[in-house]
């Protein structure tokens, strides 16, 4: 091995995660030409996952710095959504059995090669949606890159907009219980801006029914939820405050 090859080596091992990917596109900027690249695979530094994505040989990934990585290298905005990003900050309902699922929003539904391999400490699973005007975002500096995280009050949001498809209400309302903490002036401002009448009227539902404090420091007359009748549920319950048909189990549920 060179010198200059093994200063070369050293230096983008130095200089990212051992977790994380590395994309070809950014190491070609980086100074990494294809060839070079060709070298480490070849070497068994590097293995390639599929094209133009490698990672360090023998690495236990984390979809938590491939995100990172991503967003870093590729100058991407993957974002860590909906429960996800609620049991991110720590507000979990169960343990989910076998591996869990990482949901990430992003500009499209299509998801890249890379992440759909097996081989992350986490499923990935993405979605996309229109109805966000203004996105409240956390960001961790991580050693592969920035990973984006929506905030609670937005993943929640983002939970209501998934549900009942890709989550239950009442399992959503265990988590509601637990959000003593939001911000009354951030929550406004998402449901007034929100494109979802039946997600605003879900929520405001939910966060009344848990009686927590910053419910009382809102303004819901400044946020438009239609007039029309909304059936959230099969089979439910009428709640003529919401007007709207809330899950039997929910609207019976007493805490």
């Amino acid at each position: 091995m060179s010198i200059i090859y093994g200063t070369k080596i050293n230096q983008l091992l130095a200089n990212t995660s051992p977790t994380g990917l590395l994309f070809a596109d950014w190491m070609k900027k980086e100074g990494y030409s294809g060839q070079l690249q060709k070298r480490y695979r070849d070497s068994g530094w590097l293995t390639a996952m599929c094209k133009g994505v490698m990672y360090r040989t023998g690495s236990r990934l984390s979809a938590y710095d491939a995100i990172a990585s991503y967003n870093k290298q590729m100058g991407g905005q993957l974002r860590v959504a909906a429960m996800s990003a609620l049991e991110y900050a720590g507000f979990n309902q169960y343990v989910p059995r076998g591996k869990p699922v990482l949901m990430v929003v992003a500009p499209t539904c299509k998801m890249p090669l890379w992440m759909q391999n097996d081989m992350y400490d986490a499923t990935f699973r993405m979605f996309h949606t229109n109805a966000f005007s203004y996105i409240e975002t956390i960001e961790r500096v991580t050693d592969s890159g920035t990973l984006y995280v929506s905030s609670p009050e937005q993943a929640f949001l983002e939970s209501l907009i998934l549900a009942p498809k890709s989550y239950n209400y009442m399992d959503l309302y265990y988590v509601m219980e637990q959000l003593t903490t939001l911000r009354s002036d951030v929550v406004q401002h998402l449901l007034e801006t929100l494109d979802n009448n039946r997600v605003k009227r879900m929520f405001l539902y939910m966060a009344e029914k848990a009686g927590h404090f910053w419910f009382e420091e809102l303004h819901p007359e400044k946020i438009d939820v239609g007039t029309g009748k909304i059936q959230a549920a099969t089979n439910g319950t009428f709640n003529r405050k919401y007007n709207m048909t809330i899950p039997k189990d929910l609207e019976e549920y007493e805490g």
